[in-house]
């Protein structure tokens, strides 16, 4: 149905309450990249109109430090353009602070936490091999 896969990787080690604040973020990310991705509302029978989801599923994936490390590095050598949530991020309270703190940090030395990426399934595929699926 879709020529193309959003999957979200995160790091297998986070707390449950960093494992959704991550996704959430990272979902943001991947929506203002693609908004042709966002449907239209959605709207209940007694005529309660609801804020519009993703037209398209998103899979959830777990990964450890090198192989999410690895999953970055596949994503930058490929130039897909990803949403990427660093450890560092947790202690920021605000947008401004979060990519303050991200610019501190390259590929090589940053401490991914999460990824997120929408590409053609079998890219996809190719740079989140070594994942498998988030319980």
């Amino acid at each position: 149905m879709f020529d193309t896969k959003i999957a979200i990787v995160l790091r297998n080690n986070l707390a449950g309450w960093q494992k959704l604040n991550v996704t959430a973020f990272l979902s943001t990310g991947i929506a203002g990249q693609y908004p042709e991705i966002i449907g239209e509302p959605y709207k209940d029978r007694a005529g309660n109109l609801y804020n519009p989801l993703s037209i398209q599923p998103i899979i959830v994936l777990s990964a450890d430090d090198a192989t999410i490390s690895t999953i970055h590095r596949r994503a930058l050598e490929r130039d897909v353009t990803s949403s990427v949530f660093i450890e560092e991020m947790f202690a920021t309270g605000h947008d401004t602070a979060n990519r303050a703190v991200f610019a501190e940090y390259a590929p090589d030395d940053a401490k991914v936490v999460g990824i997120a990426l929408r590409a053609d399934k079998k890219i996809v595929d190719k740079i989140t091999k070594g994942a498998t699926m988030q319980l």
